[in-house]
C-alpha cells in the first residue's frame, strides 16, 4: 500500500510540473501582443496554486568605466509557486526549465526559470521570468559607431493574488509594453555591465563597446512586457 501511494504522489509532482510548462507556454505566447489573451485551465495535482504579483523583486543597473551606476529598474515582477503534496523524493534544486542565472545574454536562452525548491512544508515549483539583454551595431553617427543594447523584462506585477487548489481556469492577457531609453557616449576600450538581481540571486552580462576612432553612442532600451494573470470569468 506504501509503494502504490508514492507511486500516486510521483504522478501528481509529474503532473504538476507539466501544468507549470504549459502555463509557461501560455504566459510566452502573449509577449509583445498588447491586447492578447488567452485562458488556461490548471488540472488539480493535489497541491496549491499561488500567483503572487508582489514577491520577486528585480533591480537592473548598468555601469562602464565612462559613467557612474545607474538602476534602470526596481520593482516586483511576480511569480507563481505550486506547493506540492508531500512526495518522497527529494527533487529541490531541480530546474525544469532553464538555469539559475539571474539574467542572460545568449541567443536561443529561456527567459523563463521553473524550477523546484523547498518550502515552508513541502516542495514548491517555481515559475518565474528573468531579464535578457540584446546587442547590436547601427552603423555610425557623427563618426561614431552606434551600439544598441535592448533589455527585456517580463512583469507579473499586475496580476491578482491568488491561492488555490483543485482545478482552476486563468485568464492570461499582455496588458501593454512599456519602453524606456538612454542614450549616453562612450570612450574607447569599454564594456558596458548590466547587473541583475533577482529575488537575491545576482547575475552579470558584460556587453563590448564597438568604438569609431571618435567614439561611441550607447543605446540602451529597456523594453517591459506587462502580463496579467488572473481567475477566468468565462
Amino acid at each position: 500500500m506504501e509503494r502504490v501511494n508514492a507511486q500516486g504522489q510521483i504522478l501528481k509532482v509529474s503532473s504538476a510540473k507539466e501544468n507549470l510548462l504549459s502555463l509557461d507556454n501560455c504566459v510566452l505566447s502573449t509577449l509583445e501582443q498588447p491586447g492578447s489573451s488567452s485562458i488556461f485551465e490548471v488540472v488539480d495535482s493535489g497541491g496549491l496554486l499561488r500567483i503572487q504579483p508582489n514577491s520577486n523583486v528585480l533591480t537592473l543597473s548598468i555601469n562602464s568605466s565612462s559613467s557612474p551606476e545607474l538602476t534602470i529598474f526596481n520593482s516586483s515582477i511576480g511569480n507563481v509557486v505550486y506547493e506540492l503534496p508531500y512526495t518522497p523524493t527529494a527533487q529541490t534544486g531541480l530546474y525544469i526549465k532553464g538555469d539559475s542565472r539571474a539574467i542572460i545574454s545568449q541567443t536561443g536562452s529561456t527567459i523563463s526559470q521553473l524550477f523546484i525548491e523547498k518550502g515552508t512544508e513541502h516542495q514548491e515549483i517555481h515559475l518565474q521570468f528573468r531579464p535578457t539583454a540584446t546587442y547590436a551595431i547601427a552603423g555610425l553617427e557623427n563618426g561614431k559607431t552606434v551600439n544598441n543594447i535592448r533589455i527585456y523584462i517580463v512583469n507579473l506585477n499586475s496580476s491578482v493574488p491568488i491561492a488555490s487548489q483543485g482545478d482552476l481556469s486563468l485568464q492570461i492577457s499582455c496588458t501593454n509594453i512599456q519602453l524606456a531609453s538612454q542614450t549616453y557616449e562612450g570612450s574607447p576600450s569599454e564594456n558596458l555591465v548590466i547587473t541583475s538581481v533577482l529575488n537575491g540571486e545576482i547575475g552579470k552580462v558584460s556587453i563590448p563597446i564597438l568604438n569609431a576612432p571618435d567614439g561611441a553612442i550607447i543605446h540602451i532600451e529597456t523594453v517591459i512586457s506587462n502580463v496579467s494573470i488572473e481567475r477566468s470569468t468565462q
